[in-house]
């Protein structure tokens, strides 16, 4: 079938047009990724033994790919990017429903990989497609609600789980067979039902890394380094400190769900309201107060509340995020979009290769030290953040670009 022009999308029935599969994959991708992540700590604790040091290095493995996902740029030879989000989407399918026989150190390392690979490669070119199929003036609103949409779907799988795991007993293989088995089918259908459209700007298929898009790189560099503290070690605490059951942590995450599918649209209205700026620097002041207070449930022994409520603040600030997204969006050549996309994910990857490793030795020593970093990392943050003018665009990308004299063509 020929590639289908997104100027002549909208005369496409609703259920093929472009925004319709940003959606539906933005429901696949959570329905294996975050059944997994959910369960992943109870599973690695009861089923393989792990501690904060095994724990560290899984989390390294798996963002291996994120670091390689500039290779990106050389799948763009043989594949359009539609097709490398379809395919990414299965590998992470099938990933999800083989993990539970592999209970060990090795078997977890090695289907984690491959989860890592369909999550990191499909998140590259979503992002990309994102950037470049929604109009500028509304791309906020609807990143707000494409990270609804895969909120409620979410929200679905996480009630279930709740209601049933041990009501019925579930088995760690049924839930993750069930979930990868989902995102095959939702990704079956985007195959078929969908034809491949074409961006008005044909992407550089080559690296490029551009002096102008500097604090972009640095935000994101920044971004990784924090959200892998987040990520990695804020769950494992509920499980080790305060002895969280699956039912527990999936409670959890039926808040952060509940919260993201009522507050992202808004936060995507926020974003278009007040600008980039001032959304980001919203996220990172309250993101130092968070971290700082997770360091004091070890530093003061506060209790099970604060650790409880203090995970469902953190998740919701990072909501905020989608002005790093438009934020580029509105800097970058349209061309650009594509290849940067890859480059920053590698970038974003930089500190998440080595930071799970290295964090769960100290996490050994001193748990609350490695909150006290991130907090320190969000600061950091916050001070880039700053550095965004009020109406970023091409030339204006910092609040010194009118200072400086106007750079040579790159």
């Amino acid at each position: 079938m020929s590639p289908v022009p997104l100027s002549e999308a909208r005369g496409l029935p609703v259920w093929r047009r472009p925004v319709t599969l940003l959606f539906l994959m933005a429901i696949a991708m959570p329905l294996s990724f975050a059944t997994w992540s959910a369960l992943l700590n109870n599973f690695v604790i009861e089923a393989a033994q792990f501690d904060g040091a095994d724990i560290g290095w899984l989390h390294t493995v798996r963002e291996v790919p994120g670091f390689l996902a500039i290779a990106v740029i050389l799948l763009l030879f043989v594949m359009r990017e539609q097709t490398i989000a379809l395919v990414s989407l299965a590998l992470l399918g099938v990933a999800t429903a083989i993990t539970a026989p592999f209970p060990t150190m090795g078997g977890l390392l090695f289907v984690t990989l491959l989860s890592s690979i369909g999550f990191h490669y499909y998140e590259t070119v979503n992002q990309s497609l994102q950037l470049q199929w929604l109009p500028k003036h509304r791309a906020p609103q609807m990143l707000g609600l494409l990270l609804a949409a895969g909120s409620a779907a979410t929200l679905v799988a996480y009630v279930a789980i709740v209601l049933t795991w041990r009501a019925f007993e579930l088995s760690y293989t049924f839930v993750y067979v069930s979930a990868g088995s989902l995102t095959l089918l939702i990704v079956a259908y985007c195959w078929f039902a969908f034809p491949q459209f074409e961006s008005p700007h044909p992407q550089t298929k080559e690296f490029v890394l551009r002096r102008r898009y500097w604090l972009y790189y640095a935000l994101q560099f920044m971004s990784g380094a924090r959200r892998q503290i987040f990520t990695v070690f804020a769950g494992f605490m509920m499980v080790e400190r305060f002895g969280f059951d699956v039912h527990h942590i999936t409670s959890l995450y039926l808040i952060n769900l509940v919260a993201n599918i009522i507050l992202a649209p808004i936060f995507g209205r926020v974003v278009h309201r007040f600008g980039e700026r001032n959304a980001l620097a919203v996220e990172y002041v309250g993101l130092v107060v968070v971290f700082m207070a997770y360091g004091g449930i070890y530093w003061f022994g506060w209790g099970v509340v604060l650790a409880a409520t203090l995970y469902v603040v953190d998740h919701i600030f990072f909501a905020l995020a989608l002005a790093l997204k438009t934020y580029f969006q509105k800097i970058a050549d349209p061309r650009d979009i594509a290849p940067t996309a890859a480059v920053a994910f590698t970038i974003n990857h930089i500190a998440a290769v080595f930071l799970p490793a290295s964090l769960g030795y100290l996490w050994l020593v001193s748990p609350g030290a490695v909150f006290g970093l991130a907090a320190m990392m969000a600061a950091t943050s916050l001070a880039l953040a700053l550095m965004i003018p009020r109406h970023p665009e091409p030339g204006n990308e910092t609040v010194f670009a009118r200072l400086m004299p106007a750079a040579p063509a790159e």
